[in-house]
């Protein structure tokens, strides 16, 4: 009796539900690579349209992974991509010509209406249309000709964690398959996963402890790890209501470096490659600033950094899925230890309905 009111108690514990499923994140991930081949049957018919441009619609956490995708579709398959402003369509009613456009929606619930009608009007403009949802009956995901499931299960703390990561992969893997790729680089990437979970544990304690009064933080990276970043200072304003705000490395140091000081925490993510290679620089000047660097990723040791939280080495546009859980878990460690509920945070719902 005393186990199962301890395991009821701890149930209804603020951070339960964000600390679950951030622990879930690995299953959910080899959900995805169970289900490549319904992601494969998309990427054919993505292939057979031959798109001349992407676009990629969200909102929130999902325009992160959005940004992510960004990068894939540029490096990996050399297409040009950008991203929707959805009040053009639904605020100034615009109606540009979408022939021969990919629109790629991306949204956890896929209730958003602007998200929808974005869809919808691309679809009438002549685009090829595929929402990428957690939600597969959702009304963005009716709007689109082809639909992704990315598999992350029920989510249910208003903070997204393990669908972000779901996106990510998801995304990827689309990706990869219109290149002509084989997935084979992410088989290994559940496993990778709760190896970063359980190896980061201790050094996260030690940044929540270090950073539990900060005032304002600073995130950034290069690269795909850019997405990373954005996140995580999305993370950090709606569970521990930080100001933090996020530049990718090359963008502060054309101008807003200036405003870090001493009272400034800044999140470096720092992977191997490419990316990773341009953020010495970037991490020494805030250091000279007098910032307090966080350094998260497989390439920590190249900066100079006051706390370093390592993930493992993996192919550089799939760091992105292992940098992001400890930084997920610090926005639940500061949150908690500032006396916030990460699960419900004020102000904030699960679905939240823009036009």
């Amino acid at each position: 009796m005393i186990g199962t009111q301890t395991a009821h108690e701890a149930e209804n514990l603020p951070g339960h539900l964000m600390r679950s499923e951030i622990d879930e994140t690995p299953d959910a991930l080899a959900r995805i690579l169970a289900n490549r081949d319904a992601i494969v049957e998309v990427a054919e018919q993505i292939k057979s349209a031959d798109p001349r441009f992407v676009l990629l619609a969200a909102r929130g956490t999902s325009d992160h992974a959005a940004l992510y995708a960004k990068y894939l579709i540029e490096v990996l398959w050399q297409k040009p991509c950008g991203l929707v402003s959805p009040s053009t369509t639904t605020l100034y009613e615009a109606r540009p010509d979408m022939s021969d456009v990919l629109l790629l929606s991306v949204s956890q619930s896929g209730g958003s209406p602007d998200l929808s009608e974005v869809t919808k009007v691309a679809a009438e403009q002549g685009a090829l249309t595929v929402a990428v949802t957690n939600t597969p009956d959702s009304p963005m995901n009716r709007a689109a000709k082809l639909g992704i499931d990315i598999h992350a299960g029920p989510e249910l703390a208003v903070a997204a964690t393990k669908s972000y990561t779901a996106q990510l992969l998801s995304l990827y893997l689309l990706i990869d398959a219109i290149r002509g790729g084989d997935g084979s680089d992410a088989v290994r990437i559940p496993e990778l996963a709760r190896f970063t979970l359980d190896s980061t544990a201790t050094e996260v304690a030690e940044a929540v402890q270090r950073y539990r009064f900060v005032g304002r933080m600073v995130t950034t990276g290069r690269g795909y790890s850019w997405a990373t970043a954005a996140e995580g200072a999305l993370k950090l304003a709606e569970t521990s209501y930080l100001t933090a705000r996020t530049y990718s490395g090359a963008d502060l140091l054309h101008g807003p470096v200036a405003a870090v000081d001493d009272q400034t925490a800044v999140l470096a993510v720092c992977s191997a490659g490419r990316g990773g290679q341009a953020m010495p620089e970037v991490v020494n000047r805030v250091r000279d600033r007098g910032g307090d660097v966080l350094a998260v990723g497989s390439a920590t040791s190249d900066v100079s950094a006051h706390l370093r939280i390592g993930t493992p080495e993996c192919a550089e546009e799939l760091s992105p899925i292992l940098e992001i859980l400890p930084v997920q878990r610090l926005a639940l460690g500061l949150s908690l230890v500032r006396g916030g509920d990460p699960d419900n945070p004020r102000g904030l719902s699960k679905v939240t309905k823009t036009r």
